[in-house]
């Protein structure tokens, strides 16, 4: 487990912007330190995954205007259980074996933070998600 775990983290991008302070909450040091790098690492298979997503509910959100593409990811990122779980999943299988156990004593709040991130990103990205699929 320990070479798989630090070829995990040595996949991770490192992002600058995320500083970490002295006097905040393990939930945010976790988020800064593990969730928000994974989100970045796995944000084109998040993207791809939405967009199946979109597909497979018959390409409703391509019709709708800007604000209301918003509101169906807020909605299907409240209201799909399937869909949370399948992302959370997608974030989740990327911990290391110590973070898997830190997860595990808050995944309630984590889960709520990984959501939230990921429903920025989408929201952040709706240009790519109103593009086509293509192959790379």
């Amino acid at each position: 487990m320990i070479q798989r775990d630090t070829d995990i983290t040595n996949l991770r991008p490192h992002i600058t912007s995320v500083k970490v302070k002295e006097n905040i909450s393990e939930n945010e040091y976790f988020q800064n330190t593990t969730l928000r790098p994974i989100i970045k690492l796995q944000n084109d298979i998040i993207l791809y995954f939405f967009k199946n997503y979109i597909r497979s509910h018959k390409n409703v959100f391509y019709s709708l205007s800007s604000n209301k593409q918003l509101a169906y990811i807020d909605n299907a990122l409240q209201k799909d259980n399937k869909l949370k779980n399948r992302l959370l999943g997608i974030v989740i299988g990327v911990f290391t074996t110590k973070e898997l156990l830190v997860y595990l004593e808050k995944d309630s709040v984590l889960n709520k933070r990984i959501l939230g991130i990921i429903n920025t990103k989408l929201k952040d990205s709706l240009q790519v998600l109103n593009a086509p699929i293509t192959e790379e």
